[in-house]
């Protein structure tokens, strides 16, 4: 693991252990990982986030090695929620709705593999409903969305200057927001 503080720039929390009893546990990768974090931390509900990788084949990936496209890692973003105040189907519908899950190894001028969107999944309420999902939003685009849903492998922290990236760099890079396609979450009955 790399040298990476377990406190939250912004709020104080440990981003790795300590979480509240009842909470969840979410994975997600869409591209570059400082604007998608951003997304996610202010969302009412989100106890705690951090960056890093996954879903490669190396056991120790630094920022160099997974740029290079040769560890299969993904950036990715790590979260804690609760889910009495934010459902896992509504961190699904900001993942979808915030970046363009049809663009393969890329997102906008980020490309490789490393850029590609996931979702790693903790159990198999998050698989099925992750994979509901990719079919409303595939259906929502009218294109074939290529993100890869598969059950959460090791996550490795990235770095701590990539911790909250955005808000020690308030004017840094970040090609996240509304991509304009809207699916409804189903009602539950």
């Amino acid at each position: 693991m790399l040298a990476t503080t377990s406190e939250h720039f912004i709020n104080g929390r440990n981003m790795f252990a300590d979480y509240p009893e009842g909470f969840q546990q979410a994975l997600f990768g869409m591209g570059c990982f400082w604007g998608a974090e951003r997304i996610f931390w202010q969302l009412d509900g989100v106890h705690v986030t951090s960056v890093g990788y996954a879903g490669g084949t190396t056991d120790h990936p630094d920022y160099k090695s997974v740029c290079s496209g040769r560890t299969g890692h993904a950036e990715v973003f790590h979260l804690v929620f609760d889910p009495k105040i934010i459902s896992y189907e509504e961190l699904l519908k900001v993942f979808f709705e915030n970046h363009d899950p049809t663009q393969g190894n890329r997102q906008g001028n980020d490309v490789g593999s490393q850029y590609r969107s996931v979702i790693y999944t903790y159990d198999e309420m998050q698989a099925e409903a992750a994979e509901a999902a990719a079919k409303r939003y595939e259906a929502a685009y009218g294109r074939t969305v290529t993100t890869e849903i598969a059950p959460a492998p090791t996550y490795h922290p990235a770095e701590d200057y990539h911790q909250q990236y955005l808000a020690k760099n308030p004017q840094g890079y970040c090609n996240h927001g509304p991509t304009g396609v809207v699916c409804a979450i189903p009602s539950r009955n």
